[in-house]
């Protein structure tokens, strides 16, 4: 692939001209500024998110090969804020792609009581998009065998794969597209590491538990603040789930409580531990299936990144927001 998924959009929304450019108010003044001018204001930020989520976008697709010259790709739309950003980005890089590829959206209808099932085809109809409804009543299995209390994730994510999966197969389908971000690749290897004992994330690409699937997610690299940012501005018709959405009690939930009190105290904590999964270090974890340490023997070469073992471990200073930090050697 080339860096074509990742250029820039150049054209300025509207035609923005110069003299349409809101400019800082005068040092003896501190009038509001005028609508036009805070339209104009809020058409540049809308902009520079377009840009940002094309190229984190396209350099997930490029980094991990997600999508080749001639896939058909099913996007599974949820209704949620996230599998439409994914959509409408996805559309945005195919006009521009360096390779052809299909796209097919696909919605699993569950069958939730107060479901709004015109919603979504009168908008996929209205992009032009190519479609699929699946209707599957799910939710009546989910309620009958999960017991009043319990979280029903679980079995609803089963059953909703094994139909994806099916579907896939009769629309020949050559690559599943899910819609999962940055925060949401963070919260799954916290709950693999406090509730499982796993060093284990969720993956940017990967080959499906039956084995006949590849799964992809091209908002790998996008922060969920965005997301919520780009939806508002393109007014998506979100749909809430009915049948887990206000399962506030879920381990994930409070894993996301959790990370939003530490990026709250430490500004740029997600970052951080999101650049961590993309540089892990095997020999220095304690997983024997990983890295063969009874067989390691000396080698009599240095190694610049090899263990100081009686040094202290260095790390980089963090800042309290609006505290300067100033790094001292004593």
């Amino acid at each position: 692939m080339t860096t074509t998924w990742t250029d820039p959009l150049t054209d300025l929304p509207d035609s923005l001209t110069l003299a349409d450019k809101p400019h800082a108010p005068d040092a003896t003044t501190s009038r509001q500024p005028s609508g036009h001018e805070a339209a104009v204001r809020a058409a540049r930020e809308a902009h520079k998110l377009e840009k940002r989520l094309c190229r984190q976008v396209g350099q997930a697709i490029i980094d991990f090969n997600m999508i080749e010259e001639g896939d058909r790709v099913m996007v599974c739309i949820s209704g949620g804020k996230d599998s439409f950003g994914l959509l409408d980005i996805l559309i945005k890089l195919q006009k521009r792609a360096p390779i052809h590829f299909d796209i097919v959206a696909v919605n699993l209808d569950q069958k939730q009581p107060g479901f709004p099932a015109h919603i979504l085809p009168e908008y996929l109809s209205k992009l032009g998009v190519e479609f699929h409804i699946e209707t599957q009543d799910t939710y009546s299995i989910v309620k009958q065998v999960v017991p009043e209390g319990k979280t029903m994730c679980s079995l609803c994510s089963r059953l909703r794969r094994g139909i994806l999966y099916r579907v896939a197969d009769e629309l020949k389908i050559t690559k599943i597209a899910l819609g999962h971000h940055r925060d949401d690749m963070l919260h799954t290897f916290f709950l693999n590491m406090f509730f499982a004992g796993k060093l284990k994330g969720m993956p940017p690409k990967l080959v499906s538990d039956d084995g006949g699937h590849i799964v992809i997610r091209p908002l790998a690299n996008v922060a969920e603040k965005d997301l919520i940012a780009w939806a508002k501005h393109r007014e998506f018709p979100i749909i809430p789930c009915s049948l887990c959405g206000s399962q506030e009690n879920l381990q994930r939930q409070e894993i996301k409580r959790m990370m939003h009190q530490w990026e709250r105290q430490w500004p740029g904590r997600t970052e951080t531990m999101f650049t961590a999964l993309q540089n892990v270090v095997p020999s220095h974890l304690m997983d024997r299936k990983r890295h063969d340490f009874q067989n390691i023997q000396i080698t009599g070469q240095a190694d610049v990144d090899g263990d100081r073992v009686f040094d202290e471990e260095e790390f980089p200073m963090a800042a309290r927001p609006g505290i300067p930090v100033i790094a001292t050697n004593i």
